[in-house]
């Protein structure tokens, strides 16, 4: 993530052509002290000489043209100094963000459209699709009683999207396993410290925030999960939260055989969103809560991202440096041009087109 400064100070590359101005300073009183002259004769004339018609002198006469041509001689020498302005960036470092989605039997209520599951895989889909990838890394893990590692820390957006790919269907866990009809973020997060961990011990320490988001319906909250969420707040990570489903809920389905008969020994359980227990995860994760369907998916993904770079505190300032002789070449060439207006003899007009060569020269050696 960047943000541009603008221009925080002037240099110059070659600051020993800056001395030259000395000539084009003395050059430039010569020719004050020429004008006064001028303007002296001028009335001494008006005042001795007697003519029918009162005569006009110009204010510059001939020095119009060597006016212009020192200014020029000035601008060509900055441009040989090779001004250069200093513009400040400041770098945001990437994030790093461990999405754990609940996989539980809960997961499956149709409340929302489609089930829960799905609805979250949407939303990862988008997520995936908002991240910048400028040094971002994604890691993924779901569970229900157990967690479960899919995806390591990762730059490659396409291995998120093969994932969905895949198993965005259903959960990963089987709703006939025990492991459904549970949920356990404590271990989700244990998995996700454990995953940052590892990866600071395989390639050193990032400077990139880390980020926990926890994609659920809540009933997650236990004295084990504020255990859990004190040790990632205490190693600097914030833990958002993400709510899915609605308040209404439904009826987590029953496990069925091949044959589509529903098996034996199973309750009929009424799920809805959990919000008092999500709320109160992401407070104690010092993260925000955020809940699909409130807003859209694309808007949900960039407050997620933009505050993820944000919290680490870790901005770079880099500092790059624009040549400006460009622009003074330019500006020298339209005095040049400008005295032409004011030539008056051969010698002017044949030191304004040595002056022209002198700059196409200097321009194609300032080029190599």
């Amino acid at each position: 993530m960047l943000k541009y400064l603008g221009i925080q100070a002037l240099q110059f590359a070659e600051p020993l052509y800056l001395w030259l101005l000395v000539a084009p300073g003395l050059l430039l009183f010569l020719w004050t002290w020429r004008l006064i002259r001028r303007r002296g004769d001028a009335r001494r004339y008006r005042a001795a000489r007697l003519v029918p018609v009162r005569e006009s002198f110009g204010v510059f006469g001939d020095l119009a043209f060597w006016f212009f041509g020192i200014w020029a001689l000035a601008l060509t020498i900055l441009a040989l100094a090779r001004p250069q302005a200093i513009t400040s960036i400041v770098r945001s470092p990437g994030a790093d963000v461990v999405l754990l989605v609940d996989g539980s039997a809960s997961m499956r209520v149709t409340d929302v459209g489609t089930d829960r599951w799905q609805r979250a895989m949407s939303w990862i889909r988008t997520f995936t699709q908002t991240l910048p990838w400028d040094g971002d890394r994604v890691a993924l893990a779901t569970f229900a009683d157990i967690a479960v590692p899919q995806i390591r820390l990762t730059r490659d957006a396409n291995t998120i999207l093969f994932f969905l790919d895949h198993l965005d269907k259903e959960p990963t866990f089987k709703l006939a396993d025990d492991t459904s009809w549970d949920t356990n973020v404590e271990d989700a997060l244990y998995w996700g410290m454990k995953l940052v961990d590892t990866d600071r011990q395989m390639y050193g320490a990032s400077k990139n925030a880390k980020t926990f988001v926890i994609i659920s319906d809540g009933q997650v909250w236990s004295g084990d999960v504020q255990h859990a969420l004190n040790l990632a707040v205490g190693r600097g990570i914030v833990v958002d939260v993400i709510g899915v489903g609605t308040s209404t809920g439904g009826i987590i389905p029953v496990p069925k055989d091949d044959k589509g008969n529903a098996l034996a020994g199973y309750e009929t359980i009424h799920s809805s969103i959990d919000r008092i227990s999500l709320m109160t995860m992401a407070r104690e994760g010092s993260g925000e809560y955020f809940e699909l369907g409130t807003g859209s998916d694309e808007q949900i993904a960039a407050n997620i991202i933009q505050t993820a770079a944000r919290r680490s505190g870790n901005e770079q300032l880099d500092q790059t440096f624009d040549e400006l002789y460009w622009y003074l070449l330019a500006a020298a060439a339209g005095v040049l041009a400008t005295g032409l207006l004011f030539v008056r003899q051969r010698f002017q007009l044949g030191l304004q087109l040595a002056a022209a060569l002198f700059l196409l020269a200097l321009l194609a050696s300032l080029r190599t």
